[in-house]
């Protein structure tokens, strides 16, 4: 028989268990609703932080981002996981971009967190240093770059991919009426263009038949895997990189064959300059910063280390991806609003008559100063970067405490987030209308007129403006002239487009789309 005393016991066990979990759930609510009074932003969960929220909206995350940075006032608080070391803040204020780009610009690196994860694939490459690396790279780069020399042999590489590869696949793509990926066409094609600029070698991804090519095939897979280590806490990734376990191995193996391949074309440039004694016809980024190596008594003096290596490469990865993808919510866009499309292909037909050309469709080609004529077509492609910007969020991380133009305080150590693609989204910075695709608000008195670039921070903005920006533009509207010159895209009906969830603004499901010819008279 059970005792008086044991009933007391079970009883006051049973009460002790159910005062626990009531005074448990008790400090969870009340947790709760401290973290909402008087806060700004998604709701920061006890213990797991913003996670719960993020995996709520993980299929609308750019979105619900926007909605609650519109809601916040524009910037909010948020920390990761308890022990996880997460903190900081995410903004599209762009007083405060202002301020981290320009103003207090030293005190706001890429930072250790970003570093540390792009260090295997890009090294010490411009887009991965800080303070004088960082420095001297992108004072090298900005002089080759804006040569004269340089700009005219990027032009004339550009200007060939299309006619000669780019326009005889799209030929065949149109006689055989088959759907096809346009973003993945796109992506071979800046991969293309971009190595033959940067390495003066063509991979040949645009070939017919869109072969696969070991080095373009692995520089992707590198680029993802290295992607996915933002994804992974460092308690993860970090011991499966030490053991060569699961991705770490792979990301392992995709770096080998890129590095191989990048350190064999700077060991081929430099023997020829030993047997030919210059470069003088080889015009491309990695041909004149050997040449570069040459002082005025003739002697070498090599780049430490695996500089040369490093700048290529990071050259390689902000020129396949970003104008591609750019190019690829254009004809989205374009697609979906016929009246900007004609408008575009009435300026691309006055523009021709007011130059000498080859009546010929087939074979018109577009010159730098013709494409500098075609303002609508750069407003259209500045739209449609304001409303799908190729970087959708950048990433700072904080030297040391300080306080935002909106009175935000950051501790240093915090990452401050900043959302391109919600600033393009916001009513207080672009209007009412800031939801649609209006290519006129760039035009005043027919005239293109730039945004300030610390609203419309597409191309990044202050001391780490995009280098190749001009030249970004110059090769975004020569694909486009010459695609919508000769063909109407379609996308196919029920393809869903919507964004990926990566550092780079991907269409999830690609761009599956058919060609139609325009007739002679509309061509």
């Amino acid at each position: 028989m059970t005792t008086m005393a044991e009933m007391l016991k079970w009883v006051i066990s049973g009460l002790t268990f159910w005062d626990l979990s009531i005074a448990l759930l008790g400090l969870f609510i009340f947790s709760c609703l401290h973290e909402r009074l008087g806060k700004k932003g998604p709701m920061m969960w006890p213990v797991l932080g913003i996670l719960p929220e993020v995996v709520f909206n993980m299929s609308d995350l750019y979105d619900w981002g926007t909605r609650a940075l519109i809601k916040a006032g524009g910037t909010f608080h948020y920390r990761g996981m308890w022990m996880g070391g997460a903190y900081g803040i995410m903004t599209a204020d762009p007083s405060n971009v202002e301020y981290m780009l320009k103003t207090n610009f030293k005190n706001f690196p890429k930072g250790s967190y970003y570093r540390e994860r792009f260090l295997d694939l890009l090294g010490d490459g411009i887009f991965n240093s800080d303070d004088e690396s960082w420095k001297q790279q992108r004072q090298l780069a900005k002089v080759e770059m804006h040569s004269s020399r340089f700009v005219q042999h990027s032009f004339r590489a550009m200007q060939d991919m299309v006619h000669r590869k780019l326009l005889v696949l799209l030929e065949k793509l149109a006689v055989s009426g088959q759907c096809f990926d346009l973003q993945e066409v796109l992506l071979r094609l800046t991969f293309d263009n971009i190595c033959t600029a940067a390495l003066g070698v063509d991979p040949g991804c645009l070939a017919l038949g869109l072969p696969d090519v070991p080095f373009a095939k692995a520089f992707e897979e590198a680029t993802e895997l290295s992607l996915l280590r933002f994804f992974m806490p460092p308690f993860v990734w970090k011991p499966f990189k030490f053991f060569g376990l699961g991705t770490e191995r792979r990301l392992k193996e995709a770096v080998k064959v890129v590095h191989d391949f990048a350190d064999k074309t700077v060991r081929d440039r430099r023997n020829i300059l030993a047997k030919l004694g210059n470069l003088q016809d080889q015009s491309d980024l990695l041909s004149r910063l050997i040449e570069s190596e040459i002082n005025e008594q003739g002697q070498i003096k090599h780049f430490p280390g695996n500089f040369l290596r490093d700048f290529c490469v990071s050259f390689i990865l902000a020129g396949r991806d970003t104008t591609s993808v750019a190019l690829a919510w254009f004809f989205w866009l374009i697609q979906r609003n016929p009246d900007v499309e004609n408008r575009i292909l009435a300026e691309i037909h006055e523009m021709l008559g007011h130059t000498r050309c080859n009546n010929d469709t087939n074979t018109r080609t577009f010159t730098e100063e013709g494409l500098k004529k075609m303002v609508y077509l750069q407003a259209a492609l500045s739209e449609s970067l304001r409303l799908y910007p190729s970087v959708p969020i950048e990433m700072k991380q904080v030297r040391e405490d300080d306080v935002f133009p909106d009175g935000t305080r950051v501790k240093k150590g915090a990452r401050v987030f900043h959302s391109i693609f919600s600033m393009g989204r916001v009513e207080s910075i672009w209007g009412r209308d800031c939801l649609e695709f209006k290519p006129d608000r760039w035009i005043k008195d027919g005239k293109f007129v730039s945004a300030d670039q610390f609203k419309y921070a597409v191309f990044n903005a202050g001391a780490r403006l995009c280098l190749g920006k001009n030249f970004a533009y110059a090769q975004m509207k020569m694909v486009a002239a010459s695609v919508l010159l000769r063909y109407s895209i379609k996308v196919v009906e029920g393809h869903s487009v919507v964004p990926k969830l990566t550092t780079t603004l991907y269409m999830k499901n690609g761009l599956m789309v058919t060609l139609k010819p325009r007739s002679a008279n509309n061509a």
